[in-house]
């Protein structure tokens, strides 16, 4: 792998879906410092428009141009087909990276950047992250070379370079002065079927696809409060609140504000900030954490773990008096909260403080069922409530097995998937049976990064030797794509993946163990498996909880 990275057009692309962003993180960690990466280049030609997804200029090879289609993509053996919402579409990736190259070459060889120099290398492919193509097929318009499938991602650099390579031309491949020139004028076989078998990690790609495109399709709720300075976004877990949360504090940076987007668990602060920093500068909020640690900024102290006494109490008050001597400049035109619900009384008065004015923008994203912490604090009276009742995370196998438990009425997903696993067992066996669990999960194809084990009474040994090190160091393996994560309900909200392990672990006749068992059977995306007492889920869940999980 590159230790340094290629040259990009534009410096900070912006993605509308995750295989875009998923193509774009490829491309970035294979290629090398003199290669180029275009991203999203749209060109108008003689009054016709067009978006090109994708071309690289690799360094001694010459430049590929790519067209990008998410979710799943199948040929019928005359067109190609692509997996939409209400119902599958016809579309032409590859006539579209093949006018889309002619585009882009028309356009460099007839810029003054290009002046005196002689043809290089072109071709043309198409991605399909989401999907997998045999490596028999072939099609008169498209070599099995030409397309970039899921499997293919992690060498599509070097698979770039080959077909360029194997080219029967007489054209020379592309030098650093090639790639310059690009820079400079971008300044002026087997079909594939529909209903064909997906790996694990296929069907991974495919999903994170569909909850991409439904909460971006959600995010319209934003145009409708786009007048509206005080909101309060209501759903239940999978609704797509953290992804709405983040999208508004987005939009309201790109108007130029100064937004803070906080909340409470240091694990979510932790997504927050890495979804944000993919952004263009311009629409980063100025702090994206945890409530508290706007305190530290200010100057208050630091707390111990165990002592709830000082960060429900006496930090706020600090806080209230330190928000109080923050010059004008230091404050906020909006902020944006998410997992509302975890805040306490005394911090609300401290959120308003930290605002500039007392009608600028607040807007909270809550799901009063995911009150795991015996908090009971609520946001300022004169917010507008709107209300999210579909799930677009879960698959409905998944959905179904909450949704009873969700405090408004939600719709369960419409996408399928595997059955919830059960393993029936008493609550001082289930750590155990978990980790059997894991073990299994990963002989059948699960990737580490795929997994995470979720307690819900004491932690697991392993979380407790990772958080030894220090809360970032801990949070940090839950992107490590070599390690199965562990956690803790309690700090898991608002997080996901693609399979949860979930331990039910603690002791009968806990307080705010529905709360709990909630939120622990809404992580899982797309396979969730049991470990637990039928009783105990009976008497805190109900009986249909207990159904949905056994399969009946």
């Amino acid at each position: 792998m590159p230790s340094t990275s290629p040259m990009t057009w534009p410096s900070e692309p912006s993605f509308v879906n995750a295989s875009e962003r998923r193509v774009w993180a490829a491309l970035v960690a294979q290629l090398g410092e003199r290669d180029l990466i275009i991203a999203n280049q749209r060109f108008t030609v003689r009054g016709n428009d067009h978006e090109l997804d994708f071309a690289v200029v690799l360094d001694g090879h010459g430049v590929v141009v790519l067209e990008v289609k998410g979710n799943k993509v199948w040929h019928d053996g005359e067109s190609w087909w692509q997996d939409w919402n209400p119902e599958p579409k016809r579309i032409r990736p590859v006539d579209q990276a093949l006018s889309n190259k002619y585009v882009l070459q028309d356009w460099v060889e007839g810029s003054p950047a290009w002046f005196g120099r002689t043809r290089v290398r072109w071709a043309h492919a198409i991605v399909l992250p989401a999907s997998e193509v045999d490596p028999r097929f072939s099609h008169p318009e498209c070599e099995r070379s030409m397309i970039v499938d899921a499997k293919d991602l992690s060498d599509i650099g070097n698979r770039l370079r080959t077909l360029l390579d194997v080219q029967a031309s007489t054209r020379r491949p592309t030098d650093a002065a090639d790639t310059v020139a690009i820079f400079e004028a971008l300044s002026g076989r087997f079909l594939p079927q529909r209903d064909g078998q997906l790996s694990i990690e296929a069907s991974i790609a495919e999903r994170d696809d569909v909850v991409e495109r439904l909460s971006a399709e959600q995010g319209r709720i934003l145009d409708v409060t786009s007048l509206i300075t005080r909101v309060e976004v209501r759903g239940g877990a999978g609704s797509g609140k953290t992804w709405l949360a983040v999208e508004q504090a987005r939009r309201l940076a790109r108007q130029g504000k100064r937004v803070a987007l906080i909340c409470y668990s240091r694990g979510l602060a932790q997504w927050m900030k890495r979804r944000v920093s993919t952004f263009p500068a311009g629409e980063q909020p100025a702090y994206v954490g945890t409530f508290h640690d706007i305190g530290r900024e200010w100057g208050a102290p630091e707390g111990s773990d165990d002592d709830s006494n000082f960060w429900e109490v006496e930090l706020p008050e600090i806080m209230l008096d330190l928000a109080a001597k923050q010059p004008l400049a230091d404050l906020y035109d909006a902020i944006v909260i998410d997992e509302a619900q975890d805040f306490a009384d005394l911090w609300w008065p401290v959120v308003m403080e930290a605002l500039k004015y007392e009608d600028d923008g607040l807007y909270v994203f809550s799901d009063e069922g995911q009150r795991v912490f015996s908090r009971f604090g609520g946001p300022p009276a004169d917010l507008v409530t709107l209300v999210l009742d579909q799930n677009l995370r879960n698959t409905k196998q998944i959905s179904s097995t909450f949704s009873s438990m969700a405090p408004n009425k939600m719709r369960i997903s419409q996408h399928d998937g595997p059955e919830v696993r059960f393993v029936p067992c008493g609550w001082d066996q289930a750590i155990e049976h978990a980790d059997d669990v894991v073990e299994q999960l990963l002989d059948e194809g699960w990737q580490p990064s795929d997994l995470a084990l979720i307690a819900t009474g004491p932690r697991h040994p392993e979380q407790k030797a990772r958080q030894e090190a220090g809360w970032e160091s801990y949070w940090d393996s839950f992107w490590d794509k070599d390690q199965v994560f562990y956690g803790h309900v309690m700090g898991f909200k608002g997080l996901e993946r693609p399979a949860v392990v979930l331990a039910l672990n603690e002791q009968p006749d806990r307080e705010r163990a529905m709360e709990r068992l909630y939120v622990g059977l809404s992580r899982a995306r797309d396979l969730l498996v049991v470990c637990g007492d039928p009783e105990h889920i009976e008497s805190v869940g109900g009986p249909a909880v207990l159904r949905k999980i056994r399969g009946a």
